[in-house]
């Protein structure tokens, strides 16, 4: 089994009180990178999805599964107007971080296309309200997605894939890369908005 993803989300100074806007650019970083991290394992356990169209429709959808959990974390510990602003400002980094990936590898959109920052922005309107009628996993410490938000989420990136991978895919999606990253992206969240104060890092040693 791949090891955990390890992501240093602290702020390197003492930060005081930052703003959920703040916050949001740190966590659009770190979605980015499982995001990536979950295309990344799927390529490497033989999945065709080609550094093309199929490539950005996986990390749109994975993002967006992404944005959605962090919704859920931020839900937790921010009031309203807070986590609305944490949310907004999540969508727009992530939007601009996939839209500067997709222009570099493919070029900007045909005349008369939406902006791919527009086509990310889009689609998490679209399916931010399917997204909040799943829930939890019963009794689970932290957020776990249930059954039915890891599967949707599945069912979507299959599409992306040839027919012949599809059933495979969604199983893994489900079982593997959609718990995995939302644990990780959790773990990273709370790294990131702890006010707990950072333990001093241990002297290098070194030996023989």
């Amino acid at each position: 089994m791949t090891p955990a993803m390890r992501l240093k989300a602290h702020w390197f100074k003492d930060p005081g009180a930052k703003s959920p806007a703040e916050h949001a650019s740190a966590a659009a970083f770190i979605a980015w990178r499982v995001a990536r991290q979950m295309l990344d394992r799927m390529r490497k356990a033989g999945y065709s999805i080609d550094a093309g169209p199929a490539y950005f429709g996986f990390l749109r959808e994975a993002l967006v599964f992404l944005v959605a959990v962090a919704d859920r974390i931020a839900h937790a510990r921010m009031e309203g107007p807070a986590r609305a602003e944490f949310t907004t400002a999540l969508v727009l980094h992530a939007a601009d971080t996939l839209a500067g990936n997709e222009i570099d590898l493919l070029g900007p959109p045909p005349p008369g296309a939406p902006s791919y920052r527009d086509r990310f922005i889009d689609l998490v309107n679209e399916l931010a309200g399917h997204y909040a009628e799943f829930g939890t996993e019963p009794g689970a410490d932290g957020f776990v997605p249930d059954f039915a938000f890891r599967r949707y989420l599945g069912v979507r990136i299959a599409l992306w894939l040839p027919e012949q991978d599809r059933r495979w895919a969604l199983d893994q999606v489900m079982d593997i890369e959609a718990p995995e990253a939302a644990q990780t992206l959790q773990r990273g969240l709370h790294s990131l908005m702890s006010t707990e104060p950072r333990t001093a890092r241990r002297a290098a040693v070194s030996g023989d």
